[in-house]
Order: structure tokens, then C-alpha cells, then sequence
């Protein structure tokens, strides 16, 4: 037996996926939830095999949600027309659904779910994929002590490298996040943004002072009064970003 849970706010798209189901016994549906904070408790506490996971949703997107998974489901999507989310599925091969429901692609999608139940290395791709999309960075969602926070990118002064996390310093304190440095580099907004040096990723609007430390080796003071070093590829970026 497959046990699923279904994630999405809508009750009528719940419903639909509901009435697919009944022609596959095999799979029994153990929670549903409205929402991402609801779909992540309940995946703590199910242990699912499988999600349907709604993308646009009130509070967190299905995207943000699953990122905070840490034993991610095998995952369908659901969606309305994005067409930066279904390209990120068709490259990455991770299956989907396009609102309205078609009976005849569920029931194929269901047929392929054997082969998909262990693709943990594709759902990642797939998020790092939609992360580029400008709709997605603008925020970044956090779990800590089983509390999830939304970080707007303007509240975070600097990144740093911590061993497998990024480290996200920002006005309300650190939170970690398991990605690295590349990712971030690639998502955060480039005119907001610039990474300095091999561990550090630095918010332009925070930058009261840059310094030359010896020969070819610079600092930056922070507004928070943190300084930190520049690599010469990172002074290179800092002063066209800065128009030096």
C-alpha cells in the first residue's frame, strides 16, 4: 500500500485527486492539508510514500515546503500554468500535473510512480531549478527549532559558509539553510547581492567602508559592524557593483 497526502489549497482540486484515486486501491490517502505549514507537520507525523503537492499556495509555496523537508516523498506535482515550473519539471524529469486535472494523464502518472518512488536526487534538482525563477527569490524560508520563518532578502546583511549550511546573518539574528554557496549566488538578486569572497555572500545595501588590509587584500565594514574579507575576484564584483 502507497500511503499519499494531499497539499493544496483548493478543495475542489483535493477532491478531484480523490476521485482519480478510487481507481487505484493501491493507494490510500492518509492526511490532506491546506497549506504548506499543514502539509509539512503532516509529513513529520505520516511518513508519506507520496505527496500531491500544489504549487501556489497561500503562506509558503509547494516549493518552499519541500525544501524544508529533510526525508522527502516521492512528489506529483499540481499546478496551474507556470511555465517556469513545468520547464524545471520536464528537464529534471519529475512528474506533474496541469490544472484542470485530465483523468487520462493522472491515471499515467500513476502507472509511472513505481520507477519515481526513490527520486530524491530529481525533486532537488527541481527546486533548484524553480528557485531561479524571480517569483522565488525574493524570500527565503527557514525551519528553526520547529518554527518556519520567512526571510525577505532585503532582511539578510551576509551569508557565510558553515560546513554543508549557508549561514543567513541577518537583522533578526543567524538561521541556517542546507544549500551552498553556488546556489545562493545564482538566486539571490545580482544588483542586491554579490558573493565577495569563497565564504561570503553580501547584501550591497549593508556596505558603509571598504578598506585595503596589505597589498591586494581588502575589507568591508558592514552597517551591523562586521568586517569581512574580499577576495580580488570579489573586489572586482564590488566595485562595478558599486560603481567605484
Amino acid at each position: 500500500m502507497i500511503r499519499a497526502i494531499l497539499i493544496d489549497d483548493e478543495s475542489l482540486a483535493r477532491d478531484i485527486v480523490k476521485y482519480y484515486l478510487s481507481d487505484h486501491p493501491e493507494i490510500e490517502v492518509v492526511a490532506e492539508c491546506v497549506d504548506g505549514f499543514e502539509g509539512l507537520k503532516a509529513i513529520n507525523q505520516h511518513k508519506p510514500d507520496l505527496i500531491f503537492l500544489d504549487i501556489q499556495m497561500p503562506k509558503i509555496s509547494g516549493f518552499e515546503m519541500l525544501e524544508l523537508v529533510e526525508d522527502k516523498p516521492a512528489v506529483i506535482f499540481t499546478t496551474a500554468f507556470d511555465e517556469y515550473a513545468i520547464k524545471a519539471f520536464e528537464v529534471n524529469a519529475v512528474d506533474y500535473l496541469l490544472k484542470p486535472i485530465d483523468k487520462g494523464r493522472f491515471d499515467s502518472a500513476i502507472k509511472k510512480l513505481p520507477g519515481k518512488l526513490n527520486q530524491k536526487d530529481n525533486t532537488e534538482a527541481v527546486l533548484d531549478a524553480a528557485a531561479l525563477s524571480p517569483a522565488q527569490n525574493n524570500r527565503v524560508v527557514v525551519k528553526k527549532d520547529g518554527v518556519i520563518k520567512i526571510i525577505p532578502t532585503s532582511d539578510i546583511n551576509y551569508l557565510e559558509a558553515d560546513d554543508d549550511y549557508v549561514k543567513l546573518n541577518t537583522v533578526d539574528g543567524a538561521f541556517y539553510k542546507n544549500k551552498t554557496m553556488t546556489y545562493f549566488e545564482q538566486t539571490l538578486d545580482h544588483t542586491q547581492f554579490i558573493r565577495i569572497h569563497r565564504s561570503y555572500i553580501i547584501n550591497l545595501a549593508q556596505v558603509t567602508k571598504i578598506e585595503l588590509k596589505e597589498k591586494d587584500s581588502y575589507i568591508v565594514l558592514l552597517k551591523s559592524d562586521i568586517w569581512l574579507p574580499v577576495s580580488k575576484t570579489g573586489y572586482t564584483k564590488l566595485k562595478a557593483a558599486l560603481g567605484m
